[in-house]
């Protein structure tokens, strides 16, 4: 990011995975949005009545269709830049090895990323700016930052969960029900491959159809939602117990892929499995591993557990044959750092 005020007079926001450049002149940003946005960034708040005004900023940037989704992020980062910064010119660049829309969580790392790059440059945090590596926040914060955020996903998502902005604000693992928010810490690294079918799906509609399956079938489902909970719960306990050895980080493996193995199954029961996540359950099953969906299934992303002691060659073998598909592999560990900022001071 950087904050000349020599770059025109113009806010700059640049996409590079995506090759896109949007610019408006900031004079333009304030009379539109007007001075009431620029307050204290110490007190997060919503765009409100200023959501239109907002959507007109971003509808005369003409972005072609096939990537009109992005407007909600555009919007944003809009929001977020100018209630934290207020209006000062700048160029903003972002970059991302996540893959967008595939239920990866990619907006809310967007807007906890661009969140902590604006408050580290305002008086809002201590982190220091003269200091080169990678800093991380204070508790309080992180509070700040991840409510920031949260307003991000909110003019993306309209009502999300905020699981996934706390993640990327806190790292390590979350434990949500009825809208209860735990953080958790695993005793052990736990290793994903995560399959990209590249395939589109509609979170709303993937939903709806659970909710009516569940007015159809209203015990069975019931009994359904009653053994993923108790999945969750199991796998909480498993990843916080000690692994004092091999053979214990081994049955730790064994019991997690168990229990991903059993969700799946109760997934499909939901209706929410998709023939391309079929294919890739067939796939990893050939080698002995566990894979279920993540996210709203219906396509996006598949988890493959990779144990411990799985040798690289046949981690090569999975991905080459799921590649061959059409797929996008990534390999994760889980359960890793939140949200840290590092400043490049030029000499």
């Amino acid at each position: 990011m950087d904050l000349d005020s020599e770059n025109d007079g113009n806010l700059k926001l640049q996409l590079k995975d995506l090759s896109l450049q949007f610019s408006w002149p900031i004079e333009k940003v304030k009379e539109v949005l007007g001075e009431s946005n620029n307050v204290d960034c110490s007190k997060p708040i919503s765009p409100g009545s200023l959501s239109s005004k907002l959507q007109a900023l971003v509808e005369e940037l003409n972005i072609p269709e096939a990537k009109i989704g992005l407007a909600s992020g555009v919007e944003a980062f809009l929001w977020l830049y100018t209630c934290i910064q207020g209006f000062k010119p700048a160029t903003v660049i972002f970059a991302s090895e996540l893959p967008i829309g595939s239920g990866l969580g990619s907006s809310a790392a967007y807007c906890v990323a661009l969140s902590g790059a604006l408050l580290a440059l305002s008086s809002s945090v201590k982190v220091d700016v003269s200091q080169q590596g990678w800093q991380g926040f204070e508790d309080d914060e992180l509070t700040l930052l991840n409510n920031w955020a949260f307003e991000g996903e909110k003019i993306i998502h309209g009502r999300p969960s905020g699981i996934d902005n706390t993640v990327s604000t806190y790292g390590n693992m979350i434990k949500f029900k009825s809208g209860n928010l735990t953080r958790i810490t695993s005793s052990l690294p736990l290793r994903m491959l995560i399959t990209n079918t590249k395939v589109g799906r509609n979170t709303k509609a993937l939903v709806a159809g659970v909710s009516e399956r569940a007015k159809r079938h209203h015990d069975v489902m019931t009994s359904v939602f009653s053994a993923v909970d108790s999945i969750s719960n199991e796998l909480s306990e498993i990843i916080q117990s000690p692994a004092p050895n091999d053979l214990a980080v081994t049955e730790f493996e064994e019991k997690v892929g168990e229990l991903m193995e059993m969700n799946q199954g109760l997934l499909q029961c939901m209706g929410v499995s998709h023939a391309s996540i079929e294919t890739v359950l067939r796939t990893t099953l050939k080698y002995k591993l566990t894979s279920k969906l993540t996210g709203a299934g219906g396509g996006g992303c598949v988890l493959t557990l990779l144990p411990t002691l799985l040798s690289a060659n046949v981690v090569d073998k999975v991905i080459a044959e799921l590649e061959s598909c059409g797929f996008q592999c990534l390999i994760a560990g889980i359960g890793g750092k939140g949200v840290q900022v590092c400043f490049n001071i030029s000499s």
